[in-house]
């Protein structure tokens, strides 16, 4: 049965998933559960083999510890990519190459430009649609927002993203039970390498969120600058940036007592929006997005889903050929927007600037 020229919901379209740690148990299998006329899991492959099988048996799929057994099976339509990012390259391009229908890729989905510019070229090669899971991008509340905004993407003079989570752990743990959780250790932050890592991970693990939407709002982020960069323990970032017409502030911190808080903004001389969006690991429908003209508010949401299930719809939408793929040059600005920001970030660390980012 040819599903591209079918509906998305006269049968569902089987789903692979390459890595079954906490992400796939706490956020995509509970969103998947929720959109069974869509999707249904068919396998579930882990390096883990006991993972792989414990996961599996969750949603009755089959289990495997190769990537080839995975993208052999003929039930799966559709692989989501949630390995550790030094793999996503080869896997994306794998996906491609085996006839899949669409392909989800964890951020980051590239390392650097020249492997985004192989899956470009891949995907354009194969005709395979492929999408990167910074969900807020598939938030009904940010949708909301772009119906919405008018010019202010124009107009817009600062930008700011603010996150302030408990540790993923909390979430994960209110969602379901994990089976091996990755172990951490205690960082040696007297390394300036260290504060490197943790800056350039913070940036490639959690701002990559939200940049895509910076990105919206800074027509000229070619030309970007960072002012000030600090690490804040025990993981978070104080991040200034600027353009030649906009001023960019990107803030985290995951504390054990704060409460969550994950906000985008957007300003003018005349305008501002504000997006809250829900925590990750919650399903607690889809973010609220804020306008404020003169004396005027305007509130949009919250919608029913949040933009973890957003993007799996995206995905069926895709692989049943009722929506068009997006540009491939998107992805690959979105990267290189992110690279850039933690490049420029990390190479004006200084011992001394470490330091200071040690009583933040």
């Amino acid at each position: 049965m040819n599903l591209s020229s079918q509906s998305a919901g006269s049968h569902p379209l089987g789903v692979g998933i390459l890595g079954a740690g906490p992400v796939t148990q706490a956020i995509h299998l509970p969103s998947l559960a929720r959109l069974g006329d869509l999707l249904i899991v068919r396998h579930i492959m882990d390096v883990d083999p006991n993972v792989a099988a414990s996961v599996a048996a969750r949603v009755g799929a089959t289990h495997s510890t190769s990537i080839d057994a995975l993208l052999g099976d003929p039930d799966v339509d559709i692989v989501a990519i949630c390995s550790p990012h030094q793999f996503h390259a080869e896997q994306v391009i794998a996906a491609c190459r085996a006839g899949k229908k669409a392909v989800l890729c964890e951020k980051p989905f590239a390392m650097n430009s020249e492997e985004a510019a192989q899956i470009s070229a891949v995907s354009q090669e194969t005709g395979v649609p492929i999408i990167v899971g910074a969900m807020h991008t598939f938030d009904p509340g940010w949708l909301a927002a772009k119906e919405n905004w008018g010019d202010l993407p124009a107009t817009a003079h600062t930008i700011r993203s603010s996150i302030v989570l408990p540790p993923n752990a909390r979430f994960e743990d209110f969602a379901t039970e994990i089976i091996t959780r990755p172990a951490g250790g205690a960082p040696d932050y007297s390394d300036i390498e260290v504060i490197k890592g943790a800056l350039r991970g913070g940036i490639m693990g959690l701002a990559i969120h939200d940049l895509p939407l910076v990105r919206a709002f800074t027509p000229d982020f070619d030309a970007i600058e960072v002012l000030e960069a600090r690490h804040v323990r025990p993981f978070g970032y104080v991040i200034s940036l600027r353009t030649p017409t906009r001023s960019i502030e990107l803030r985290a911190a995951m504390n054990n007592t704060w409460k969550p808080e994950w906000a985008f903004e957007a300003i003018s001389d005349d305008a501002a929006l504000r997006i809250d969006f829900t925590p990750s690991y919650v399903q607690a429908g889809s973010a609220v997005a804020t306008f404020t003209r003169g004396s005027e508010t305007t509130i949009h949401g919250p919608y029913d889903h949040n933009g973890y299930e957003g993007e799996w719809r995206e995905l069926a939408a895709l692989a049943s050929g009722t929506k068009q793929a997006p540009s491939a040059k998107t992805l690959i600005d979105d990267l290189t927007f992110a690279l850039d920001i933690a490049e420029a970030t990390v190479a004006g660390v200084t011992t001394e600037s470490a330091r200071e980012g040690a009583h933040a």
